[in-house]
């Protein structure tokens, strides 16, 4: 019997995993000093997608005491970057960070788990400055085994919304990311009605920080790299829509639009919700 790889993937997602990196890691925020280990874990707390940074408890610049801020139960639910790092999905303690006279309240969480005793989970938003190696991390730390592609094609890409066409395109650029829906990305110029900005930014540790745009009184219909990261510089000035409010036609076929590929997995097997 055949097993599709990305439900084996997903079958410890309940589960506290971790993952040593040997990648140097630094913390920082404005001049204090965090933590420098190369010693350093991901972990992702149950449904969490996302991982976080855990550093040995001897690496770090200060000391840990009981958190001032309440831990929060995690929702029963899928858990994006979207959801506070207070909100745990697993047995653990909460904890504060003491740096001289400078208290982080509630940025460290040790989890009740042998593999992670001499380890504290910090809250990577907390601080400003993160590094892997000498190159500083964006928005979250990265997956090892999240994947993304970015493939130029030579396919006709058309869009519509409400019937009309927005935008058309024989020179896409097509983004494969894991469990996430393909993206196609199209030069400004294929763009067939007015883009206005809007104040939304987003960052992906992946491909950088995306600005949005309005269509057709659709707000943050779309969104665009100005100047992405390393491994996705082709998306440079491109814009992509969020085709699942749209009609998709590949040479001339409409696509028939999916959910997110987790999602039945989860909802059926696990009962978690999107």
């Amino acid at each position: 019997m055949s097993t599709k790889m990305q439900e084996w993937m997903f079958e410890s997602f309940p589960l506290l995993r971790y993952e040593p990196t040997e990648m140097r890691i630094r913390v920082s925020d404005g001049e204090l000093q965090i933590a420098d280990t190369t010693r350093a874990m991901l972990v992702w707390e149950p449904r969490r997608i996302v991982p976080s940074y855990a550093v040995p408890v001897a690496d770090l610049r200060g000391e840990l005491a009981a958190s001032t801020l309440p831990s929060i139960p995690a929702p029963d639910r899928i858990l994006d970057p979207g959801t506070p790092f207070v909100a745990h999905s697993c047995a653990g303690d909460p904890v504060d960070l003491l740096i001289g006279d400078t208290r982080f309240p509630g940025v460290g969480f040790r989890p009740q788990d042998p593999d992670l005793a001499d380890y504290v989970v910090l809250d990577f938003w907390a601080f400003d400055g993160w590094f892997g190696e000498d190159e500083r991390l964006m928005a979250h730390p990265r997956d090892p085994y999240h994947r993304v592609d970015v493939r130029q094609s030579s396919r006709t890409v058309r869009l519509e919304l409400d019937d009309v066409v927005i935008a058309e395109s024989t020179h896409p650029v097509l983004v494969f990311e894991t469990s996430l829906p393909t993206r196609f990305y199209l030069p400004p110029q294929d763009v067939l009605v007015e883009l206005t900005p809007t104040e939304r930014r987003t960052a992906c540790a992946y491909k950088g920080q995306a600005s949005y745009f309005s269509v057709a009184g659709y707000t943050d219909l779309a969104w665009s790299y100005a100047e992405p990261l390393d491994g996705a510089t082709q998306l440079a000035g491109l814009v992509a829509f969020l085709d699942d409010k749209l009609d998709v036609f590949i040479d001339g076929r409409r696509r028939e639009q999916a959910p997110s590929p987790a999602a039945e997995l989860f909802r059926d097997r696990f009962g978690i919700k999107q």
